[in-house]
């Protein structure tokens, strides 16, 4: 059995690993390697191995489900940057933006109501404003939350205009079934961005896309990804409980 020293070293040696290439990445697409976000996806991992991340200086962590992040949050260091990702259910946006105060991005806005409640929440809260992405289903699969790309626009003006304690910050995906993605998602949620900026009359280097994952962020970032999520390939496979 491996020892917990080992376990958590092997993280760390993962993590940097996975920054050497997001840089190489970022280089060969031309883009400066300061502009790619990471962001570690630590769903079903345990605290000290987001610790053991965050003292050797990583501080973007993201979670997936809101009763994880709720419990995690409180536990570690306040300058943590925690990105909650994929669909948010409004009746979970209070319990979220109460948890976690330093909460600095939802990723996965899907729709109108979410996003009236999470602008009523900052505002009731005093809290800043929060960042958010528009998810856009990319791949049509009917499995996958997200608006359809030709609805990304309207979705995107109603945070922009509609939602004053939003800050609407870019577009976000997640693949195809298997979490994997395609050339062809990629330049779907690129050409979405190019039309909400235009209709925004928002410069694209405003306009974030978070797109990738551990299998293909490479790819994503070479296709002009911004922010990349990043789970297995830094924590190891995902744990979760076996069902009774």
């Amino acid at each position: 059995m491996t020892s917990p020293v080992v376990a958590e070293a092997a993280t760390v040696a993962a993590l940097r690993s996975v920054m050497l290439r997001v840089q190489q990445a970022a280089e060969r697409s031309g883009t400066k390697p300061d502009r790619v976000r990471v962001v570690a996806v630590s769903k079903t991992k345990p605290i000290s191995m987001i610790r053991q991340l965050y003292d050797a200086g990583h501080r973007c962590f993201g979670e997936n489900y809101v009763q994880e992040i709720i419990e995690k949050a409180p536990q570690l260091p306040q300058d943590i940057q925690w990105h909650f990702i994929g669909h948010l259910q409004s009746n979970k946006v209070k319990a979220l933006l109460s948890g976690v105060p330093n909460l600095a991005m939802v990723e996965g806005v899907d729709n109108q109501k979410v996003a009236n409640n999470l602008d009523r929440m900052v505002s009731t809260l005093g809290r800043n404003p929060l960042r958010v992405l528009v998810q856009v289903n990319t791949s049509g699969e009917e499995s996958k939350s997200g608006v359809d790309p030709s609805n990304c626009v309207d979705l995107a003006k109603h945070v922009k205009l509609s939602c004053p304690n939003l800050e609407f910050s870019g577009l976000m995906t997640i693949g195809m079934l298997d979490y994997t993605s395609t050339p062809q998602n990629f330049q779907t949620l690129s050409n979405c961005r190019t039309e909400v900026c235009k209709a925004l009359e928002m410069d694209e280097e405003q306009c974030e896309l978070s797109m990738g994952m551990s299998g293909d962020f490479e790819l994503a970032i070479e296709s002009g990804s911004t922010n990349v999520r990043v789970g297995s390939t830094i924590f190891g496979p995902r744990e979760y409980a076996k069902k009774q």
